[in-house]
């Protein structure tokens, strides 16, 4: 994958708030579970759209039956593990983390920016708003990295996992910036990044290639904007392009989610940063902000630094565990960062945590799901809890009360 690939470290700033190892075969057993081994299970059916680059193939493998819960019963933990910009290239890393997730019963969210699908040699194809035609501030793909980014989602996919967008060039700042766009940009935007995936095998001239197994129109029900900038104009533009959710706002408390405009609002979350008196957001980048701010931060003091973000995730997650039990949100890139300290931290936690008695690792999607199962006014009262607040008379009293109120 080309180099034009890595984040530059300033065109993020914004989100500087203070408020590995080998990649495991693809096809071995783990947790259970193993990806497939070729592009479809035996029997699955294929109905090709458009120039073939997608297909229907019929429902998503790995999806749980969301239920209402039970008065008296205690919610599940949810933990959502989500990658920006997704995409695979020499490090490996989406590969990596899809046999993690096998192996620790964890879906996760894959935010693809839409260039990623689109080789350097077709770049005038994207006509960003408010640049000119062919601008991108992450670059593009080769043909290889195109065919490799896809075997990736195709295998995630069927795994269970959620195929969001990160929309396309990743413009921040105020000259341009995502946080400067319209709605009918943002629709604009929208409508490109699912062009781009739907297209992929012609523009990438890969027509041999099998197809993505779903219809990213009716897939891609959220995202992430770059820089969590935009949400305000975005949320509008989301909705009509058929959103269910957005994970673009910041500062997010640990309380549960409502809904902006009839979108689920997933904020990333302020969580602690041990060692210190300030929280920060729950990513990896936010970390690196406070401790290096460089990729390429002191080699000796990179250990420290992925303790500190593990540790911090884990007090998150230990906070809403033994509290309100609000959905826990992680946000990550696939970047090897001061010398990759972030992913093994990630990594670390997801171990960790998504193992535990009364932990679901969903995406956000399955997360949309199971909110939207629920009684509304179990969710309302669940969202006067404060953060690491369980129910003073416990959960059997709370829940029950609540739906015993709904029935009246």
């Amino acid at each position: 994958m080309a180099a034009a690939w890595r984040i530059a470290l300033g065109g993020l700033t914004a989100l500087a708030l203070a408020s590995g190892a080998a990649t495991p075969d693809a096809s071995a057993p783990a947790g259970g579970r193993r990806a497939p081994t070729r592009p479809y299970p035996a029997g699955r059916p294929v109905r090709l759209i458009g120039d073939g680059s997608t297909a229907e193939t019929g429902p998503q493998p790995g999806q749980p039956v969301p239920r209402r819960l039970e008065p008296g019963e205690r919610p599940p933990q949810f933990v959502v593990f989500s990658w920006d910009g997704a995409g695979e290239d020499e490090q490996k890393l989406f590969s990596h983390f899809r046999a993690v997730g096998r192996k620790y019963h964890a879906t996760m969210t894959y935010f693809l920016s839409g260039v990623y699908m689109l080789p350097a040699a077709k770049r005038k194809l994207y006509a960003p708003p408010r640049h000119s035609a062919g601008a991108s501030d992450i670059g593009f793909n080769d043909v290889e990295g195109v065919r490799d980014t896809v075997a990736q989602m195709r295998a995630a996919w069927f795994e269970g996992n959620e195929i969001g967008t990160h929309f396309n060039g990743h413009f921040c700042g105020a000259h341009g910036g995502v946080g400067t766009w319209t709605s009918k940009e943002w629709m604009s935007e929208i409508r490109q990044a699912e062009s781009f995936v739907r297209h992929w095998r012609t523009n990438a001239g890969l027509r041999s290639e099998p197809p993505l197994p779903f219809d990213y129109g009716k897939e891609l029900v959220g995202g992430r904007a770059p820089c969590l900038e935009g949400q305000r104009n975005l949320i509008p533009a989301a909705k009509a392009m058929g959103f269910r959710y957005d994970a673009s706002s910041i500062g997010g408390r640990q309380v549960w989610p409502r809904k902006i405009r009839g979108v689920w609002d997933f904020p990333l979350q302020d969580i602690p940063v041990p060692g210190h008196d300030f929280e920060t957001l729950s990513m990896d980048y936010n970390f690196l902000a406070n401790q290096s701010g460089t990729t390429e931060g002191e080699p000796a003091r990179r250990e420290a630094w992925g303790r500190q973000m593990r540790d911090g995730l884990m007090a998150g997650f230990q906070r809403a565990y033994r509290g309100n039990r609000a959905p826990f949100f992680v946000g990550d890139h696939f970047e090897s960062w001061n010398g990759g300290t972030y992913m093994r931290a990630v990594e670390s936690v997801i171990k960790k945590v998504c193992v535990k008695d009364g932990v679901r690792c969903v995406s956000f999607k399955q997360l949309a799901d199971w909110l939207d199962a629920q009684n509304p006014r179990l969710l309302t009262d669940l969202r006067e809890l404060e953060i690491g607040k369980a129910p003073k008379n416990g959960w059997a009293r709370f829940s029950g009360a609540a739906v015993r109120r709904a029935a009246r």
